[in-house]
């Protein structure tokens, strides 16, 4: 049966699940702070990039399902089950900061006290949070609400940007971390045109268990591309092809082909974010997860190793260089370049004195928000290319795939290329004329 729901946030997560849930007939009270964005998806528009998320928002807003609101009282007194989509950005000393859940928590038990709402109110957590968030905001809103009948359970998201429409309405589990009876009552009758009993189960478990499934596969994704580049360097000192090794892996049912592509490191708002929290929440227990912090060092050395890369071709120094840049967004099918590698090696080239040229499908306009102009801002990924030294790929998008080569040489300085992300295979490039630097596997040269 169609529920009433509330979304605090419209944020990435809060949106999507949002209008995912009135897509499947739901009337959600959609609630934010910012105004501006409020005014825009009431007029159908939707403020990230996210493929089919716009057409499903249009609909379910013109079908009545959707309605947004900057009125917390508003979206609480609508709704019996309140979904908390808020940001938990990192402290300063890598932990999750909770204030935004923890706030919000204790505005809606003084609503519902002084209002005298008597009829069960469910909070579900959909942010990530460390351990023990769960059960710390039930403690709140029963300090602040002692009489009202509020429960509080975890229910972590697991959307990856770029699919985040399908990965909701077809999830490959849904975690709900709860053991209040009425509770997963209620939140099994919500998800299940979202699930099946066969390949797309509801996994019921304790609150602290769903809080660490979240973070242990953020970790776990984020170990296998530090391994795939770890490994890449390898290669790189004995000859070998890492694409080669991803594809003769990657066969092997027990280790699948998802996050094994090497490149110049992940990025994003979850993965580094996450790895932050998590090593940072072991340390407050007084233990060490090794593993997961060396995934993090990984990271961060194959982007300063690609930077090292490019300046030693160019004897040392880029100053007084220019180079053109595809991609700025941290993934393609995204707008998001929240802890994007391209970002971050932009950030390392101008350091050096360097002048950049960047070109990206959808994220110029997030990334002026951030770079402003400390960079060029190209109208296509040819144009990027006018006198530059040479082309660095940072974002693998599906229109870099197959360019107009003879274009691309008629614009360089020179016929160099560094691809971050592993587009074009090594004697491709060396039979059109390219020197061509990629990730795990050799370099070629003209004529060599």
């Amino acid at each position: 049966m169609a529920q009433t729901l509330a979304v605090i946030g419209t944020g990435y997560v809060g949106l999507v699940s949002g209008v995912c849930f009135a897509e499947h007939g739901n009337t959600v009270w959609c609630m934010d702070v910012d105004q501006d964005k409020i005014e825009r998806l009431r007029r159908g528009e939707s403020p990230i990039y996210e493929p089919g998320l716009e057409p499903l928002l249009q609909r379910n807003l013109h079908e009545g399902r959707l309605i947004f609101t900057e009125d917390l009282r508003q979206a609480i007194h609508h709704a019996t089950v309140v979904f908390l989509c808020l940001p938990t950005p990192p402290d300063q000393d890598g932990s999750a900061d909770i204030h935004y859940v923890l706030d919000t928590a204790r505005a809606i038990a003084e609503i519902v006290a002084h209002d005298g709402i008597d009829r069960l109110r469910i909070l579900v957590n959909r942010s990530t949070v460390p351990v023990g968030t769960t059960e710390q905001v039930q403690t709140l809103v029963r300090q602040v609400a002692p009489s009202a009948d509020i429960r509080v359970a975890s229910n972590p998201e697991f959307m990856s940007e770029g699919n985040a429409v399908q990965q909701t309405l077809n999830p490959d589990r849904v975690v709900v971390g709860s053991s209040d009876p009425d509770v997963i009552t209620v939140l099994r009758e919500l998800y299940q045109p979202f699930v099946d009993d066969y390949d797309r189960p509801l996994l019921v478990m304790d609150d602290k268990s769903a809080e660490v499934t979240k973070y242990a596969a953020n970790a776990f994704l984020a170990l296998r591309i530090s391994f795939m580049n770890e490994l890449s360097r390898y290669c790189e000192s004995v000859g070998a092809d890492i694409e080669l090794v991803r594809t003769g892996i990657s066969l092997d049912p027990r280790i699948g082909r998802t996050y094994l592509h090497p490149g110049i490191g992940f990025g994003g708002s979850c993965l580094p974010k996450d790895i932050r929290a998590l090593v940072r929440s072991a340390h407050q227990v007084g233990m060490s997860l090794q593993l997961v912090e060396a995934t993090a060092n990984i990271n961060a050395e194959q982007l300063h190793r690609f930077v090292e890369r490019i300046r030693h071709r160019f004897g040392g120094s880029l100053a007084r260089r220019r180079f053109a840049v595809w991609g700025l967004a941290f993934k393609p099918n995204t707008d998001d370049v929240r802890e994007s590698p391209a970002h971050k090696l932009i950030s390392a080239l101008l350091a050096d004195g360097a002048t950049i040229t960047a070109y990206d499908p959808e994220a110029m306009d997030t990334t002026r928000r951030v770079l402003g102009d400390r960079i060029e801002y190209a109208r296509d990924m040819y144009s990027a290319l006018d006198g530059a030294d040479a082309l660095i790929v940072a974002t693998e998008w599906a229109e870099f795939r197959m360019p107009d080569w003879d274009n691309i040489k008629s614009r360089l300085q020179e016929n160099v290329i560094f691809d971050g992300r592993n587009l074009w295979h090594p004697n491709m490039m060396q039979v059109l004329g390219f020197e061509y630097h990629s990730i795990g596997r050799r370099s070629v040269f003209p004529g060599v």
